[in-house]
């Protein structure tokens, strides 16, 4: 096809078109493709004037047509589009952007590209449908010469139209595209069975076709007789539906009845329901064959009555009958909204099918992973569909298969999180029942209910999916962000540290590799970040500076004796700071760069993440108390500020036979804290002091500062 013979056929088909713009991008297009070839050994700019061919055929507006053949320009050449922005327009440049590929960036998997590409088509659909369109011509072309890739691209290339881009044509209704698409598709993945199809059809051709004539003629003839104006054909099914019946439903192609369909075509609503009535006084109608797609139109905008009658010879024929408007709808789908409509785009927000692209814009932001979304997408695409109704009498669309969950969030995301019930025609069911055309359908709601992962396994809906993983996703965060909070309140508390500002929370967090604080919080009260990493962070200054007076005692005075290391003699070991075990504790040693081994308590903070961090430094200690030694244990008590206190105490821990290696009191509103650095011979032992203790008028609280939460401590 040349340009002259381009431009007259494409004036046949919309007389309205800008031919001066559309010579314009062709000699645009054919320079920038200079010296390009298609795999057939083409010129390229040949497929760039057979997508804009295919456009036209769908009655399309000159802007389209001008993107069809310059829609390569950006991803092929040097181009920019910001060069088409300011020799054409920008809307014609969005159009040409919207079917680019994503280019510059690196992915990990050709899954992950490809999932991105759909996620940038679909947004810009949802700016401008048109853009769908035009890619759904530009894979028609690339199917139609795909004998000219090698086998393994065309298997890859064929298996995406199948499960993509024929169900995103079907989405759209648009039949004819559809089709042909579904039928290719066949050609390359299933050439065998393909062959097999064409074959039979072939074989029959001659008996198809004189009984189509003989179901035809009498229908004509009714026509006249009732004086309706009826176009009436017979038309083949199409390979692919064949095949689906013959190898999915497990039909036989001997047993396959609608091989062809009989179709008329009248002038309005009321003939197509007067036709119906004609038919069924000449034949026997099937029960349950009949279909009224006009007063229940499919998600897609596809209208028609369809029925099936037992017809000359007792055979089973399928008749559609629907006006010349909706004939045109149901073989160009959203494209027909272009018609005579020169440069508007008359598609509402509230359309069908503009609704489910801001349903799948909202569910795949919560996608992260390529194969989910894949998935869903396909489901989402390719679905047959019922209708039910709301008490109020409202349609509902729906996939089959859905249940009482599914209706509940198409009609608000909060109706279906608080679901608890649901009654089916009056009646209340399970919430796994599956919902059939024509049910009434009421939703139970109740405040105190929400989702459980059960619920993922009675949804049909994409929508419905991703509403109840979001809400179980943030639940899950919530309650992570709460428990973390807890956490390092607690720990600051013991670590008598004040609470860190919001900017010293972020920096923190920012160090850990979390973006907010709420991820921050989420990952310790998830366990993945412990709250010694946390406190070792938001500290000031070093350790040796952390410690103070205290600390450096403890330090100077630490006993190195008591320990057996199982399988190691003479093995330099240390008591952990941290957790300042005594005999009577469970303990595990972690050999450290040149400090030999330190004990920790069991369950330990510190002792948890070095087994988690380092399992292979972990060896088996266990208490050597022969050897009569003590061990120093870090007390923590807030009393009340009066005279003689600091006496009073250091008495009572004399009283149980203990030693008194350091002491500090610091004053606090009306209270004081005391720290007390003591020796223990066994955790018995430490239980005897706190008994002490606790009996001293004004003690408020004593405990352990570093060690085991299971150890006695007094609260008054």
């Amino acid at each position: 096809m040349n340009l002259a013979e381009f431009i007259i056929q494409i004036e046949s088909f919309n007389a309205n078109v800008n031919i001066p713009l559309i010579r314009k991008a062709y000699e645009f297009s054919n320079h920038a493709h200079d010296g390009q070839k298609r795999s057939s050994g083409e010129p390229y700019i040949q497929h760039c004037l057979e997508v804009a061919f295919i456009l036209a055929e769908q009655h399309m507006d000159s802007a389209t047509i001008v993107a069809g053949l310059i829609h390569d320009v950006v991803e092929d050449t040097d181009i920019s589009l910001e060069y088409i922005r300011r020799e054409f327009s920008d809307e014609i440049a969005e159009l040409v952007d919207g079917v680019t590929k994503i280019g510059a960036v690196h992915f990990a998997s050709r899954e992950e590209q490809q999932v991105e590409y759909f996620r940038k088509m679909l947004l810009t659909m949802s700016r401008d449908i048109r853009v769908i369109l035009i890619k759904l011509a530009d894979r028609l072309h690339n199917m139609r010469t795909l004998q000219y890739l090698s086998k393994e691209k065309q298997k890859i290339i064929a298996n995406e139209t199948r499960e993509v881009y024929a169900p995103l044509a079907h989405r759209f209704g648009i039949n004819k595209i559809k089709t042909e698409l579904e039928d290719l598709s066949l050609k390359y993945l299933e050439e065998d069975i393909y062959n097999q199809i064409v074959q039979k059809i072939d074989e029959r051709k001659e008996e198809r076709d004189a009984y189509i004539l003989e179901v035809v003629k009498p229908i004509k003839k009714a026509m006249k007789e009732n004086n309706i104006s009826a176009t009436v054909n017979g038309r083949a099914k199409h390979l692919d539906s064949i095949y689906r019946k013959e190898r999915i439903r497990k039909v036989p192609f001997e047993e396959i009845y609608d091989l062809f369909a009989i179709r008329v075509i009248v002038n309005s609503e009321r003939d197509c329901y007067h036709t119906m009535g004609i038919l069924h006084t000449m034949w026997k109608p099937v029960s349950g064959r009949f279909h009224d797609y006009i007063a229940n139109p499919k998600q897609n905008g596809y209208r028609s009555l369809h029925t099936t009658v037992v017809g000359p010879r007792s055979k089973m024929v399928e008749i559609q009958i629907r006006t010349h408007q909706m004939h045109y709808i149901s073989e160009n789908g959203i494209a027909a909204h272009w018609l005579y409509k020169e440069g508007k785009q008359t598609i509402s927000k509230d359309d069908r099918q503009m609704i489910w692209l801001r349903d799948v814009l909202e569910w795949q932001r919560d996608m992260i992973n390529p194969s989910e979304f894949l998935e869903y997408l396909k489901i989402d695409l390719y679905t047959e569909d019922i209708f039910v109704y709301t008490p109020e009498g409202k349609l509902i669309n729906l996939p089959r298969g859905s249940t009482p969950l599914d209706f509940a969030f198409s009609i608000h995301t909060e109706v279906g999180i608080h679901c608890a019930g649901a009654k089916i025609n009056s009646r209340l069911m399970p919430l796994s029942t599956e919902l059939n055309t024509a049910d009434s359908v009421e939703i139970i709601t109740n405040q105190n209910r929400s989702p459980s992962h059960d619920w993922l396994k009675l949804v049909k809906t994409t929508k419905a999916r991703s509403k109840i993983k979001k809400w179980l996703k943030q639940a899950g965060l919530d309650q992570s962000i709460q428990l973390g909070k807890q956490i390092v309140e607690r720990e600051l508390k013991r670590a008598h540290i004040p609470y860190p500002t919001n900017a010293v929370l972020l920096e923190t967090a920012e160090k850990l590799d979390k973006k907010t604080i709420e991820n921050l919080f989420s990952a310790i009260g998830e366990g993945s970040i412990t709250s010694k990493r946390f406190i070792d962070l938001i500290s000031p200054a070093k350790e040796d500076e952390q410690r103070g007076f205290i600390g450096k005692v403890i330090e100077r005075i630490r006993g190195t004796k008591g320990i057996k290391v199982h399988g190691m003699d003479d093995m330099m070991f240390r008591f952990a700071g941290c957790c300042q075990p005594v005999p009577g504790e469970d303990i595990v040693g972690f050999i450290t760069r040149g400090r030999g081994v330190t004990i920790h308590r069991n369950d330990c903070q510190s002792c948890l993440y070095l087994q988690e961090q380092f399992p292979e430094r972990k060896i088996d200690v266990s208490w050597d108390t022969d050897k009569g030694q003590s061990f120093i244990v870090e007390l923590e008590m807030i009393v009340e500020d009066r005279k003689n206190m600091l006496r009073d105490i250091t008495q009572a821990i004399a009283d149980a036979n203990t030693n008194v290696r350091a002491a500090e009191m610091f004053a606090k509103d009306t209270t004081a804290v005391g720290l007390f650095v003591v020796e223990v011979a066994s955790l018995s032992h430490l239980n005897r002091i706190f008994d002490k203790i606790k009996k001293i008028k004004g003690v408020i609280s004593v405990r352990r500062s570093k060690g085991s939460d299971k150890t006695r401590h007094y609260d008054e």
